[in-house]
């Protein structure tokens, strides 16, 4: 069986299959974190001007997406990293990641951040951002401390 490489296109909001894994995300989200914990973005905050998209293909079948969303000229926040569940494990966060700081650094920013989920459930998340050098660091933007959160933070 050949391995084909996994595709990443831009957009695709529109796409029955990514709203399905948007849904997917979300309901994840809930199952882990208390309502006032939940930083995840919705179909419609997905589409804001400050904010890239892409999702990972492999031919017509959807196994992943991420975002990137422009906080000022120099920094960025990862937004919507999500794996399709049955797609776990197969490298597809990994290459969305890459392909966001690849798209952070295109762009000059100095600096990518996230904040995720402080719980077990999130754990394999964490470690992801430390293997590609995020390290912990206080709530930026809009963000409050929040005991169900963690911040990570990488200069580029």
């Amino acid at each position: 069986m050949q391995i084909r490489p996994m595709q990443i296109r831009e957009g695709q909001l529109d796409r029955p299959e990514v709203i399905a894994l948007l849904r997917e995300h979300l309901q994840g989200m809930a199952e882990l974190s208390p309502p006032e914990s939940i930083h995840a973005l919705d179909l419609d905050g997905l589409k804001h001007p400050r904010i890239s998209f892409w999702s990972v293909w492999d031919g017509g079948e959807l196994l992943g997406c991420g975002a990137l969303k422009q906080l000022d000229a120099e920094h960025g926040e990862i937004k919507s990293m999500r794996t399709a569940d049955a797609h776990r494990r197969r490298g597809v966060a990994a290459a969305m990641l890459e392909h966001i700081l690849d798209e952070a650094a295109r762009r000059a920013y100095r600096r990518v951040s996230l904040e995720t989920g402080s719980m077990d459930g999130f754990g394999p998340a964490r470690s992801l951002y430390a293997r590609y050098g995020f390290g912990y660091c206080g709530p930026f933007a809009d963000y409050r401390d929040d005991p169900n959160s963690v911040y990570m933070s990488k200069k580029l």
